[in-house]
């Protein structure tokens, strides 16, 4: 029932952290995967070969602050494939930002990375699913734009705008039969947040806020994306999934 193998699936940000898990999963559930990166092209050639043997998975530099990138990949991933089934808006940022040191160009940078390139890719893909009426649509949202973040104020207004427009878009495109769903992660183990957690006294008191007692693999958050993005979740639009082990017990 997670048989994916007619599915075309970009995800952005694919090259590390959960973007790299998304890749896994949805190569092994036999999609053809489009993804794109911004520096780490080993990382992205490392993925693509270690999947060109059950699955076509291509990778695409993409620097998604700029709307003429993001639209010509789009392009070149509808003229590589064919077709955009699956939409996974995973790219982001998260850097520490306290309100009364950021500056202007900090905030619109953030808010630019991960809010308006949601926007800018569900644009540019969301005609083609219009077309089909037929798409799904996952955007990699926080629990920080639930309950918001000190000192990541820019961070937690992003993914509050991704959640808000994850909800949005569901009202809008339901009548397509495009589902638009969110997860939304508490912390994950990821290189974004290896600094962070690298301190012993700041993992543990992080550990004891969560019910389940660890923090989440990328795979963690992989797994609730493949399924947004299958039949099994066809009933499913304009929700957020949460996936924090319990640390944040929001609907």
């Amino acid at each position: 029932m997670l048989n994916l193998t007619s599915k075309v699936v970009l995800i952005t940000g694919g090259s590390r952290g959960i973007g790299a898990a998304c890749v896994k999963y949805f190569c092994m559930a036999g999609a053809s995967v489009a993804f794109t990166y911004n520096s780490n092209s080993a990382s992205a050639a490392k993925l693509e070969k270690r999947f060109k043997n059950i699955a076509r998975c291509k990778s695409y530099k993409v620097d998604i602050s700029n709307e003429n990138e993001i639209k010509n990949v789009v392009h070149r991933v509808l003229k590589d494939f064919g077709k955009i089934d699956v939409l996974v808006n995973n790219a982001g940022i998260w850097k520490e930002g306290k309100f009364n040191k950021m500056t202007l160009t900090q905030w619109e940078e953030t808010i630019k990375v991960n809010l308006t390139s949601t926007f800018l890719f569900c644009h540019y893909v969301v005609p083609g699913m219009k077309l089909k009426r037929c798409g799904k649509i996952i955007n990699i949202s926080s629990t920080a734009g639930q309950r918001g973040e000190a000192n990541y104020s820019h961070y937690a207004a992003s993914k509050g705008g991704i959640i808000s427009f994850t909800k949005s878009l569901a009202s809008e495109l339901g009548p397509f039969n495009i589902n638009v769903n969110s997860v939304a992660p508490g912390w994950v183990i990821t290189d974004m947040t290896k600094r962070a957690l690298s301190d012993n006294i700041t993992f543990a008191e992080e550990i004891k806020k969560i019910p389940l007692g660890r923090i989440a693999t990328a795979d963690d958050i992989a797994g609730p994306v493949l399924f947004l993005a299958s039949d099994l979740a066809r009933h499913i639009t304009g929700e957020v999934l949460n996936v924090n082990g319990g640390s944040v017990l929001v609907g």
